[in-house]
């Protein structure tokens, strides 16, 4: 389980795969309340063909720390990758992790190979309503605050004992990390810019998400250059809810195949 010390926080990430496999790294970047767990399925599938990195972001799973804003947790990807000596990559972004895959692509546009965003969007929009419902919803007790959102983001019919367990694992992040992350996404934009992301770029999202719901993934995809959109018979957690037909749609992608 190798670290990296950043910037007062520790790092936790694996970096597994063929040094000399087809194409270059693929990175693995969750979302809010998540680990680099989530990404087991894709992980197995691909290191036999491809180095494969994916790290647990700051106050989350494995690794300390705390930060206040996407570009923060961008930063970090961008620090361990130079530590790594990994030049050009494809980033692959579950939720708040492809809020951080899109900040990536703005900032270091030469190093994207490709760009994969799993169940998120470029801006959190609502209605007068929904927005203080969300609002009101941060004065809950902090475990029925997590535990809420976490069952709200898988379809209905997952197993409940399944999302339990993340709601356990959610729930272990500390405080400040969850809340502090929660105010980056709500304040996260960067819809007016997408057009100015070129790199091929694939969109999964899952049909019944009512966390990042798929009309706002549609808006934004629209305004991408080279864009191809999957929509898939899930919820919010696509990368756990349906691992693998989000791997054939990844494998088809990163092969230059969809």
């Amino acid at each position: 389980m190798p670290q990296l010390d950043v910037d007062g926080a520790r790092l936790t990430y694996d970096d597994e795969g063929a040094r000399d496999g087809d194409g270059v790294p693929l990175v693995f970047i969750h979302g809010w309340t998540a680990n680099r767990h989530r990404w087991d399925h894709q992980m197995a599938h691909f290191a036999p063909k491809r180095r494969v990195i994916r790290l647990d972001l700051r106050g989350h799973g494995e690794s300390d720390g705390s930060a206040r804003t996407i570009e923060e947790l961008a930063g970090d990807v961008v620090t361990l990758l130079d530590h790594l000596e990994v030049d050009r990559f494809i980033p692959v972004g579950h939720s708040m992790g492809g809020m951080i895959t899109q900040t990536l692509a703005l900032s270091h546009p030469e190093r994207i190979e490709r760009l994969v965003l799993v169940n998120s969007i470029s801006r959190m929009t609502y209605s007068r309503g929904r927005g203080l419902l969300m609002a009101a919803s941060t004065l809950v007790p902090f475990k029925l605050f997590v535990a809420t959102n976490i069952q709200r983001a898988f379809a209905p019919g997952h197993p409940r004992e399944e999302v339990r367990e993340y709601i356990r694992g959610s729930s272990a992040t500390p405080r400040e990390v969850v809340m502090t992350c929660y105010a980056a996404m709500r304040a996260f934009d960067v819809l007016d810019r997408v057009g100015e992301i070129s790199t091929p770029t694939l969109l999964v999202h899952g049909y019944h998400d009512i966390q990042l719901p798929v009309s706002q993934m549609l808006r934004m995809a629209k305004d991408y250059p080279d864009a191809v959109v999957r929509i898939v018979d899930a919820g919010h957690e696509l990368p756990v809810e349906k691992p693998a037909e989000l791997t054939s749609a990844l494998d088809r992608f990163v092969t230059g195949q969809a």
